[in-house]
């Protein structure tokens, strides 16, 4: 997958307002993710422990905020 340079337009010299559209875009495309995930080797088991703990975690989140919470009397 290549990733071609990311673009920003600076308006009125309003540099702090492009430098967070800048970091925005970079953070959608998952561009500094991949790269943190690439620096080093992770087994395959480890990455299939870590997603399904991932979706665990999910899941348990997802039943608390469905629950009611408890009577304070």
């Amino acid at each position: 997958m290549k990733h071609y340079g990311k673009t920003v337009i600076v308006n009125d010299g309003n540099v702090e307002k492009a430098l967070r559209k800048f970091k925005k875009k970079v953070q959608d495309s998952g561009l500094l993710q991949e790269l943190r995930d690439r620096e080093t080797y992770e087994k395959p088991t480890t990455a299939r422990k870590r997603k399904k703990s991932a979706a665990r975690n999910r899941w348990r989140k997802q039943l608390a905020a469905q629950t009611l919470p408890k009577k304070l009397y």
